[in-house]
């Protein structure tokens, strides 16, 4: 399987980050509205689940625990403030 990670960087080119340093898959990570955090899906544990972290990598939480179910696509509702 195809690995992905999910970096940001500054306008400019410079500051390369990893965010994700995972060897699993990653889905194309969803930002908040407000840019503070990103939704993304890993298989990093044999089936994907959604995570959500800070806009800056801190602070990893698995919002799903499915085993029997792939979850995947995360997009952030509207209505949260």
């Amino acid at each position: 399987m195809l690995s992905s990670d999910i970096y940001v960087v500054n306008a400019d080119g410079t500051d390369l980050r990893n965010l994700t340093l995972s060897k699993a898959g990653h889905d194309v990570p969803s930002w908040s509205p407000d840019g503070s955090k990103i939704a993304f899906a890993s298989d990093r544990y044999g089936n994907w689940e959604i995570y959500i972290m800070n806009a800056d990598g801190s602070n990893l939480v698995r919002i799903t625990d499915t085993p029997e179910e792939d979850e995947r696509d995360p997009v952030w509702s509207p209505f949260l403030k």
